[in-house]
């Protein structure tokens, strides 16, 4: 399996391609010829990217929505514009649900299409809650179950039910499931369900009993100090291979990675690619 970051927040000084950065996830993930894009960035600038990679959008097998952010939808439009066939996306089906961030001033964050104009340029889609099987090895999440206590989500993340905002759960944010040869690999493009039920859920019907990395975002950078400071030590409980962190995972929690797991710590910034078995 190998893990190219298309495009996330930021470009490392050393990049050797003129790539764009933008707030914004999107990973294309490679399993023998099957070829998956985890999320599509916030913006066109993804094709800017997947240019420089010789990426061609014809090329991709689907596309896997992690969650109805802006920042992991905004580039679909262009990806399927620049397709001669349809394409399938696969997600939870409640990603086009109305949301805001009430952080500042309130502002829409949802897809910024609707599901008609998408599927009007060849989305074809795969929305269910269930778990699907993408190829053998590389597994959709579907739902993921909500156990600890500590991992309580984003107040400042809402959905208007007509009367009031409410903080959103955000059941829509899905991962996908590698089995690779040391373990489970889980791949995440925010992490709101939490990174430790994430990892939890992943285990359990993976049927693995090792943790062996992590790959995207980890919403630890707005989280609390409480599920900042559990979620570390389950980590290190976890003793994983490596963690290859980005996007909304933010400059302190990633400096704390480097601290306590070293080398094992990628800053998977935008063309950082990680190949596991």
């Amino acid at each position: 399996m190998k893990a190219t970051v298309i495009i996330e927040n930021s470009v490392p000084i050393s990049s050797p391609k003129p790539f764009c950065s933008e707030h914004g996830y999107s990973l294309l993930i490679e399993v023998d010829s099957v070829k998956i894009l985890l999320d599509a960035g916030q913006s066109d600038a993804v094709m800017h990217n997947m240019a420089l990679l010789d990426v061609d959008p014809n090329q991709l097998d689907a596309v896997i929505v992690s969650h109805g952010h802006y920042d992991h939808t905004g580039g679909l439009k262009s990806i399927l514009q620049h397709r001669s066939k349809p394409l399938p996306i696969y997600g939870h089906q409640s990603i086009f649900q109305s949301r805001f961030s009430i952080g500042g001033n309130r502002h829409y964050i949802g897809i910024p299409y609707s599901k008609e104009e998408l599927t009007s340029l060849g989305a074809e889609w795969r929305l269910s809650s269930e778990i699907q099987e993408i190829t053998p090895k590389l597994v959709f999440s579907g739902q993921i179950p909500r156990e600890t206590p500590y991992e309580t989500g984003d107040p400042k993340l809402v959905i208007a039910d007509g009367q009031c905002d409410c903080q959103d759960p955000i059941y829509d944010d899905t991962a996908l499931y590698y089995s690779s040869a040391k373990g489970l690999v889980a791949i995440a493009g925010c992490s709101h369900s939490g990174l430790v039920n994430t990892v939890e859920y992943g285990l359990k019907i993976m049927k693995q009993k090792k943790f062996a990395g992590w790959i995207g975002g980890t919403h630890l950078g707005p989280a609390g100090s409480e599920q900042q400071e559990k979620t570390l030590a389950k980590l290190e409980e976890y003793q994983p291979y490596f963690i290859a962190a980005s996007h909304c995972t933010g400059f302190y929690i990633m400096a704390e990675l480097q601290r306590r797991f070293g080398s094992r710590f990628i800053p998977a910034f935008t063309g950082q690619i990680i190949e596991m078995d």
